[in-house]
């Protein structure tokens, strides 16, 4: 299974559409890391980021805000979203595997075309519910 981070400094990058890059993890069938890859965008965005994350053989995407459309892109590709995560990509990887992350199953980014900076802050904008946990296996 590959799962795909959006990545900034070792955090979760909190705008899907803007990310510079990801962090893919590969888990065996043990649920054990094989692989870590940390991959360049190269300027897609937003419904173009669902190619690049099939092309890729990502199966699950973990991320911080992310819009409408690029859900749908998302979906259509057959990857699994879980947004509205915070903090660092390896822990949120891991948390996953294990069963225990929590995220956001109703988050949006709904500020598009505004001129601010998505990441590290609470956005107004974006849905304010708290992350639940929900078990993925």
């Amino acid at each position: 299974m590959k799962i795909a981070v959006t990545y900034e400094n070792g955090e979760i990058f909190q705008h899907f559409g803007h990310t510079k890059q990801f962090k893919i993890y590969e888990f065996d069938y043990a649920d054990k890391i094989v692989d870590v890859e940390l991959v360049d965008t190269n300027g897609s965005g937003h419904g173009a980021l669902a190619t690049f994350l099939k092309e890729r053989d990502v199966q699950v995407l973990i991320c911080g805000g992310i819009g409408g459309g690029a859900q749908d892109a998302l979906n259509k590709e057959g990857i699994k979203i879980y947004g509205g995560v915070q903090g660092s990509c390896d822990k949120a990887a891991n948390d996953f595997i294990a069963g225990r992350l929590e995220y956001n199953p109703d988050v949006k980014c709904n500020h598009h075309g505004e001129h601010h900076n998505c990441g590290n802050h609470s956005c107004s904008s974006h849905d304010d519910s708290a992350p639940k946990y929900i078990p993925i296996k």
